[in-house]
Order: structure tokens, then C-alpha cells, then sequence
């Protein structure tokens, strides 16, 4: 698919094309054809005139988003672009442009936003070489730190030290990075540019690391908060973490699993549940929640009925919500706000069948994306569930991995989701026939891949073909048998390993001494 180019992008990839020339020529270019330049050397690669465009940006302010997103020059957007070289490129040009010994006069830029990158699975730049969040976390911060080193080693312009740029960015905190990054925000009053974090992801770090960290960020400026692997976050912390520290602006917030569990609660954990959920009804702007493999039976509505402004995102995946649960989410003011729900793990049509499909038709004008993945629907429930996605026309995104449904089943479904007419992306499950006779579900791990693979592939493209005939060749289909992607995960699996063994070998040490000692 080739995208239109107007007659002004044509000549600006020319212009950056000659890689030497566009840089000697900068001076002499109109600033309001930066932008236009920017776009244009990013989709060549052409790392040396991005640098060099960022290091003289004659603007107040540089948004990435939308410098890369869609214009009337040319309206692919190349934010899902996350190219190495281009976004080092910018990075370091970023700190050239304070140490440039230009006039401060000159110097106009205030805000850099880098906030509109989107990690993707597919990248189409030339290099293949990616640079993810956790990544442009590390790198801004070793500039910001590298930066302040050389202000006070050399002989800088006095000017130089009046530069104040505020840096938006994701951040993506592991213990890797920790040290690197704390260091970068602790001197971030004397560093020109001045790194605030709209959003922060923490994995593999001790609780203790998380409050100092979180605290540093300027919390009050955070709009999106994930507390996702191996931080042991319990009911107790995150009842301090809210006590302690105030959120006015967050709008979405992820907890790790096993945040809560009910099957352990005492009456003091039930006053703590309490205070948790009126903590969030003072975020007036949440809108975004996620609690997958907690145990929260019976508590939804302790927890989610002080929340003042309406959800449009819920994860309850895994969470052993039971009827009274489902009964007040299909009857809360947040059913009719949700565009995105997640009710993997629950077995719907043995436990609440009917409740569902009313929480499912409230929600119907405005879902877009649906997660069922191992709830146990299976063919005879087909027939019902095609009933109540009907309505759904907004409807994106459809999971339904782990459910044992037959390859006949999944042809029939096929068939009505060609109906939708906004949906993009389907996860369906390997067929039931596929797998040994006696299979259980859900399928554990050991046994997920044991299934007849050429059989499979049959039946994979009957259904792309039942997809084609229908002219729907805009969806795409797919089984990922261990989850969908997950750029974060991706980008720092080593590390999560690493921590996952460490973990596993002290749990063998301590269980060896707990014999050794009964022995």
C-alpha cells in the first residue's frame, strides 16, 4: 500500500536525501519547514540531518506525535516507527541543541513531548533495530546525567545554563536502569532539560525502590501508572502508596497480580479494601483499570462504587469474580463507559450467563475491544454469544484464546464477525478437534502446543478465507498461544528471566534449609 505524497514531501526527501548537503543548508531553511523536514528524514533514516534538525529547532516546542503522525503532506503515520537510529538521532541532537553556542535569544524551544511513540510488534524502518521505552529511558537519562557533567567541567556560554526544556516522556523502570534514572530526576532542578514523567512502568524492583522512585517523579503530573512484574505490591502498600502520595491527574492505573486476595481477608483488610476504593474516588480523572489474577470475590463493588467518574477500560482477568460481582457491574454506571473489557478466566456460561449479556448489551454502543480468553465458552454456546455481540458494532477487538471451541464453531463465528463493521483484529483458539481426544481445559502449558499443527493450518486458512470472501482482508487473524504482545515484556524478557531464576533459586535454598533444620 503506497501512501500519497504532495509535491512539498517529494522535495523534502529529496533535500535530506543528500545527507552532507541538507546539513550545510539548515541556515538557510524557512522554520516552518523543520516539521516538514523532520517527517521526511525520519521515513529515509537519515539520522545525521535528524540530529541536526533537532539541534537548531527554530520552534517553542516538538512534539513527536505529531510530527510523525498523519499530515496533509503525507498521511502515513510513523509513530509506530520506534527506530533506533532516528530516535538516538533526536535524543542526542536534543542535547546538542543546549550545548550549541548559539544566542540563547535564539534559542526558543520550551516543551519536547515524546510521549506519542507506540511500541509495536511489526517494524517497517530500513535498520530493524528498535529502541523501546525502557530503552528511551535509559538514554534520556545517561544525556540528562552525561549533560550536567560537562556544564560544570567546561567553559559553557553563560547563556547555556538560562536553557529550561521540559522533557514529557514515558517512563520504564526496572533495576537496571534504577540507579541511572533516580540519579537523572534527583538533579533535575539543575539539568536544562528537565525530564517530567507523564507515565511510569516499574517491573523487578523492590518496594522499597518503588516509594523513593514514584516520589521523585512528580507525581502530581502522572497520568498513567503500572506496577506490573515481580513488584511485590500487597493491599497494605498500596493503601500507603495512595495515603502518601496524591495522583490529581490519573487516568489509568495497573496493578500487579495478587494485589489483592479475599481468601486470606481479615476485618482489618476490609477497612483497608475500603480506604483503597475511596482513595480512587478521589482520582476524579481514573478511567482506566486494571486488576487481572487478584482474588476479589465479592469486593468489586466495595472497591469500584466510590469511583465518581465512569471506566472505560476494566481488566478483571483472573480475578474469581462470583454472581454478586457480575450483578454490579452489568448494573453500574460504568457498563455503559466501557471500550475496553477484560473478563478472561471466569467461566461465563456456567456462572452468569445471563448477567454477562447484560453487562454486554450496556456496554455494546461503545465497546471496542472484548478479552474471553479461557472462559470455557464452548459450541453450544456460539448461537448466544453471536446474539450479544451483535450489537457491538463499534467493536475492534475480539480475544478468545484458551476456549474449546471446534473448528466448525470458530467457522460459524467467523462468519458473523465479518459483520462487525470496525473490527481489526481477532485472537481466536486452536480448535478442540485439534488436540488429543480427552484434552481438559484450560490447557496447561506443557500440554498448549501438543496439538495436531497441520490440522491447524487448515483450518487457519479456511477461516482467512471466510474473512477474504467477505472482503474483510482489513482483519487480521491469529492464535499467539502464550499471549499477545506485549512490547515491554518483549524488550526486557532477559532481565525478567534472570529475576524469575534468582527467585526460584532462593525459594529452593530456603525450602533445602526448612529440611535440613526438620531433619
Amino acid at each position: 500500500r503506497t501512501t500519497m505524497k504532495s509535491l512539498r514531501f517529494i522535495s523534502a526527501e529529496a533535500f535530506v536525501s543528500n545527507a552532507e548537503f541538507a546539513r550545510k543548508s539548515l541556515g538557510a531553511v524557512a522554520h516552518d519547514l523543520f516539521p516538514l523536514l523532520f517527517k521526511a528524514s525520519y521515513l529515509l533514516e537519515q539520522g545525521e540531518v535528524i540530529h541536526d534538525l533537532v539541534e537548531n529547532w527554530p520552534l517553542f516546542d516538538f512534539n513527536i506525535g505529531k510530527l510523525l503522525g498523519a499530515t496533509l503532506d503525507y498521511k502515513e503515520d510513523l509513530s509506530h516507527r520506534t527506530c533506533s537510529v532516528c530516535l538516538e538521532s533526536c535524543l542526542t541532537g536534543l542535547r546538542d541543541y543546549v550545548l550549541n553556542q548559539s544566542s540563547p535569544y535564539m534559542k526558543k524551544l520550551k516543551v519536547v513531548d515524546l510521549t506519542g511513540i507506540k511500541d509495536v510488534e511489526v517494524q517497517f524502518c530500513k535498520c530493524k533495530k528498535t529502541m523501546g521505552r525502557w530503552a528511551r529511558t535509559q538514554l534520556l537519562s545517561k544525556l540528562c546525567s552525561d549533560l550536567l557533567v560537562y556544564l560544570q567541567q567546561a567553559r559553557c556560554n553563560p547563556g547555556t545554563f538560562e536553557v529550561s526544556i521540559s522533557v514529557l516522556i514515558d517512563l520504564f523502570v526496572t533495576e537496571r536502569n534504577y540507579e541511572l534514572v533516580v540519579q537523572a530526576l534527583l538533579k533535575k532542578c539543575s539539568c536544562p532539560l528537565k525530564i517530567c514523567c507523564v507515565a511510569f512502568r516499574s517491573d523487578n524492583l523492590t518496594m522499597q525502590k518503588f516509594f523513593y522512585i514514584i516520589k521523585l517523579t512528580d507525581p502530581s503530573l502522572l497520568r498513567k501508572l503500572e506496577i506490573v512484574h515481580n513488584v511485590h505490591l500487597e493491599m497494605e502498600h498500596l493503601e500507603m502508596l495512595f495515603n502518601c502520595i496524591h495522583f490529581p491527574l490519573l487516568m489509568s492505573l495497573t496493578l500487579p497480580a495478587r494485589t489483592f486476595n479475599v481468601r486470606r481477608f481479615t476485618a482489618t483488610d476490609e477497612q483497608t479494601l475500603t480506604n483503597i476504593g475511596e482513595k480512587m474516588g478521589e482520582m476524579t480523572q481514573l478511567t482506566e483499570l486494571s486488576m487481572s489474577f487478584s482474588i476479589l470475590t465479592g469486593r468489586i463493588q466495595k472497591l469500584l462504587s466510590p469511583l465518581k467518574t465512569p471506566l472505560k477500560m476494566l481488566d478483571v482477568s483472573n480475578c474469581s469474580l462470583n454472581h454478586a460481582d457480575m450483578a454490579f457491574l452489568a448494573n453500574s454506571f460504568h457498563a455503559n463507559h466501557l471500550e475496553a473489557l477484560d473478563l478472561s478466566g471466569h467461566n461465563i456460561p456456567e456462572l452468569y450467563p445471563s448477567t454477562f449479556f447484560k453487562l454486554l448489551s450496556h456496554c455494546s454502543s461503545v465497546l471496542r475491544s472484548l478479552t474471553l480468553e479461557d472462559c470455557n465458552i464452548q459450541d453450544t454456546h456460539v448461537n448466544m454469544l453471536i446474539l450479544g455481540l451483535s450489537p457491538c458494532q463499534k467493536l475492534q477487538e475480539f480475544k478468545f484464546i484458551g476456549n474449546p471451541l471446534s473448528s466448525q464453531a470458530l467457522k460459524h463465528l467467523f462468519t458473523f464477525l465479518c459483520e462487525l463493521p470496525m473490527l481489526k483484529n481477532v485472537e481466536f483458539p486452536v480448535p478442540r478437534d485439534c488436540y488429543p481426544f480427552g484434552i481438559t481445559y484450560p490447557i496447561d502449558d506443557a500440554s498448549v502446543c501438543r496439538f495436531d499443527h497441520q490440522k491447524y493450518e487448515r483450518v487457519a486458512e479456511e477461516l482467512n478465507l471466510i474473512l477474504l470472501q467477505a472482503n474483510r482482508g482489513d482483519v487480521k487473524a491469529s492464535t499467539p498461544l502464550f499471549g499477545s504482545y506485549d512490547a515491554a515484556v518483549q524488550e526486557t524478557n532477559n532481565e525478567l528471566g534472570a529475576y524469575l531464576i534468582k527467585s526460584f533459586k532462593e525459594t529452593l535454598e530456603k525450602f533445602t534449609s526448612s529440611i535440613n533444620k526438620m531433619s
